[in-house]
């Protein structure tokens, strides 16, 4: 299958198999692809909790309206943005360009470090929120097209209880907000959401050329 074929082959499923793991190797796969993943100014200001421990998932299911995939998927990878320190991840990422480029225009990048903070500082509060909360999503992209290639299941999903998850994870002592999450496994026999053709815009409506 090439990579069409697999996006072609995904959906966001519905019912997993909760016999079936996600294998380590396959884990650390999707780790990777996670930690390659676009982000602006490559900050990557935010953090990825993987979810294991069947008693917390009963309680962050109770948390996202009682939908099974919280509990019956492999693992269950919550995306999380910085709500508070982003000066210091934006220092903290200047060091490791300096750490691993090997630059010898050490004046410079600390520049361009103050230039992002400067920008960050400028934002409302809101805007500032709805940036950190983004960066999630592309991450979140890359997770599900990493599952799609090694043909692992994911269901990306919106409906939950930000509060709750931060206080079931005690996210918010971390300075950590739940922005999205995503159930990964194998899809049960039993889903009759993959037997439905996939539903999209054709090209010639979703695109347009200038």
């Amino acid at each position: 299958m090439n990579l069409l074929d697999k996006l072609n082959w995904r959906y966001a499923t519905k019912v997993f198999d909760s016999s079936l793991k996600v294998s380590n190797e396959d884990l650390n796969f999707l780790k990777e692809a996670i930690r390659l993943s676009v982000s602006s100014y490559g900050l990557q200001m935010y953090k990825v909790l993987i979810v294991e421990n069947q008693e917390i998932r009963k309680e962050l299911r109770k948390a996202s309206w009682d939908q099974a995939q919280i509990t019956d998927s492999s693992h269950l990878f919550v995306f999380c943005n910085y709500t508070e320190n982003q000066d210091q991840q934006v220092d903290k990422y200047i060091q490791q360009v300096i750490d691993i480029q090997k630059t010898g225009d050490i004046q410079g990048l600390k520049k361009y470090g103050q230039s992002i903070k400067s920008s960050l500082a400028h934002m409302s509060a809101g805007d500032r929120k709805s940036w950190a909360e983004k960066q999630t999503y592309l991450a979140l992209n890359s997770l599900i097209i990493a599952c799609a290639d090694r043909q692992i299941d994911a269901c990306p999903m919106e409906g939950f209880d930000k509060q709750a998850y931060n206080r079931l994870l005690g996210l918010d002592e971390m300075g950590l907000n739940a922005s999205v999450i995503a159930p990964v496994g194998y899809r049960s026999s039993s889903d009759e959401t993959q037997r439905r053709k996939k539903v999209r815009k054709p090209i010639d409506e979703l695109f347009l050329s200038t």
